[in-house]
């Protein structure tokens, strides 16, 4: 029954979008067990909750309408991929840095990165993680976040090999001169965000991090959202490096070598590219990894209601859709994440599902999202 899958708790007085529950109360403590089977679509009534199109189909929500979104029929699959980072600077230039919030959640999620925290980050800072963003990113509205439930595999303690110490355009990510010179050569310890957006993860990185050694490198694929970035008055050029970079041009060069960084961050990324350059993107970026360093994903998981929620026309491909302002995204399943990662070399440490039953009060609406968070791991070389 969907009660053994979905278990909303009673309404808690202080729970708001703005005030979430207590630390103490973060989902990631409410792991399930790996015998629990793949995700059922809930049983909820309503033609909302029926099952998502395959391409051509107008089987969705909202009773599968038959109407196409404006703009749609005349644009076929390529050109959605070919204009895709016209959508994108589009979508930065319209909304700016006021559309996503700074993911403080990260730090409960991913200790990784942070290291060495600041102490004058207390507890109270590091928000449970809400996704907000997203559902806004989807038109889902605001929303309260009533439960959690996660399946996890086991998780084992890594220990990251630090490295000796040692503009934004694609052509300065290309300067790395002959004497092995590079932005962030000295760190000691570096963090690479892919898809940065307009900084909602990296600058609160460097705002929690205290350690000198610590350099993070940012890229997006939007230049009007690496602008965004070079323009805040956060952005430090000796902590941190912004470029653009066309992750499915395997030609596009990376200002750092291969096998120099510590953490690839993988935030909604993924789930925006073309899923037959998928599996080419992660053999790239396993490949910046030292060994011992890890990727780190969150993205969407397969029946989500973002993915229940597109109307016809808008299915591109199996899990794969089109938003009406031509940006992208695809719904995984956990072993399809698997696939990629441990195709390109990679060791699982983390892969779990993170459920959630969210609540708009004012709408009295119950909205089920589903994604999906990893941890992978580079092989160290003193591995047998």
């Amino acid at each position: 029954t969907p009660q053994s899958h979905w278990r909303a708790l009673p309404p808690h007085g202080t729970a708001s979008p703005d005030r979430p529950p207590p630390r103490d109360r973060h989902p990631q403590s409410s792991f399930g067990s790996d015998r629990v089977g793949p995700l059922p679509l809930p049983a909820l009534p309503g033609p909302s909750w029926r099952r998502p199109a395959s391409p051509g189909s107008g089987g969705l929500s909202g009773g599968g309408s038959s109407l196409t979104p404006p703009g749609f029929s005349s644009t076929t699959p390529e050109e959605y991929e070919v204009n895709a980072k016209k959508y994108w600077d589009d979508f930065y230039k319209i909304h700016e840095n006021g559309f996503f919030k700074d993911r403080h959640w990260l730090f409960t999620e991913f200790p990784e990165l942070a290291p060495h925290r600041n102490s004058s980050q207390n507890g109270d800072s590091v928000h449970g993680f809400s996704n907000k963003e997203e559902s806004k990113k989807e038109g889902l509205g605001s929303c309260e976040i009533c439960h959690c439930s996660l399946e996890t595999r086991t998780e084992r303690q890594l220990n990251l090999i630090k490295s000796p110490p040692g503009g934004h355009t694609e052509e300065l990510a290309a300067q790395k001169s002959s004497d092995g010179h590079y932005p962030g050569a000295a760190a000691s310890y570096r963090i690479l965000e892919v898809g940065c957006g307009a900084g909602n993860t990296v600058f609160p990185i460097l705002q929690t991090n205290n350690d000198p050694g610590l350099f993070v490198y940012c890229c997006d694929f939007s230049t009007a959202a690496v602008d965004l970035v070079q323009n805040n008055a956060e952005y430090d050029s000796s902590r941190c490096f912004a470029f653009v970079h066309d992750l499915c041009n395997d030609q596009s060069p990376f200002p750092m070598p291969e096998e120099s960084l510590d953490i690839v961050i993988l935030i909604f990324v993924l789930s925006a590219i073309l899923p037959e350059k998928m599996q080419c993107i992660v053999t790239r970026l396993s490949r910046l990894l030292k060994p011992g360093g890890m990727i780190l994903l969150r993205d969407y998981g397969r029946y989500d209601l973002a993915q229940l929620r597109f109307k016809k026309g808008q299915c591109l491909s199996d899990n794969f859709y089109v938003r009406g302002d031509g940006t992208r995204v695809y719904f995984f399943t956990q072993d399809e994440l698997d696939h990629l990662f441990t195709t390109a070399g990679l060791e699982k440490v983390q892969n779990l599902i993170d459920r959630r039953l969210q609540v708009n009060r004012g709408k009295q609406m119950t909205m089920y999202r589903v994604w999906i968070q990893c941890k992978y791991c580079k092989p160290s070389t003193l591995q047998p």
